[in-house]
């Protein structure tokens, strides 16, 4: 009798942890995943603080004006420069001048360097959407447009000589927050060089 329910005592304990082994990497698995998406997250709202404080709404985000002064568009947030929007007429003797202006919602600049347009950094394609974090940190610390070595410096007012020594958790918070952002499809202009100023 003691042998039979020794037998039997074994035999549900081996079926407990061959039951429980079986499930043990799924659990492990579900875990993993969700302390990936919480990180991930919290990254992201990180970016989000970060992005706030760095006044990046205050080029990158059209704006409208509102009764306390020019408030950010939210369905446009973070779209650069409208690209369905025409370019008000430039007075190039102010330039002339030494003046650098800015367009009436700040996405578009005029100075000795002639005419720049905020970029359009939402996750859409026609924004930073297709772009790996090591392009964002090249564009970012090297002040590289695209994040492409072969392109163009980024122009004034975008102060990337600021970020040169960002922490890279900050950069990367940054990022997976831009990615996150709706969408907003627009194609920004090109820059337009100061002797192409009326």
């Amino acid at each position: 009798m003691k042998t039979a329910k020794f037998a039997i005592a074994l035999f549900g304990l081996m079926f407990l942890f061959t039951d429980c082994g079986d499930q043990e990497p799924t659990a492990l698995a579900a875990k993993a995943e969700k302390d990936h998406a919480v990180a991930e997250e919290d990254l992201a709202k990180r970016g989000e603080y970060l992005v706030t404080i760095m006044g990046c709404h205050d080029c990158h985000s059209p704006k409208r004006m509102g009764p306390q002064g020019p408030e950010v568009i939210p369905e446009r947030m973070l779209s650069g420069y409208p690209g369905d929007q025409p370019f008000p007429k430039v007075n190039a003797s102010a330039l002339g001048e030494g003046w650098a202006m800015f367009a009436p919602d700040l996405t578009a600049a005029v100075g000795p360097w002639g005419v720049s347009f905020a970029a359009n950094i939402t996750s859409d394609g026609t924004g930073i959407g297709n772009w790996s974090l090591d392009q964002f940190r090249k564009a970012l610390t090297e002040g590289k447009s695209k994040g492409m070595d072969a392109n163009r410096p980024l122009l004034p007012p975008m102060p990337w000589f600021n970020y040169t020594n960002i922490e890279d958790q900050d950069l990367e918070a940054i990022f997976a927050y831009l990615k996150r952002t709706n969408p907003v499809r627009n194609v920004v202009p090109q820059h337009i060089p100061p002797d192409q100023l009326q």
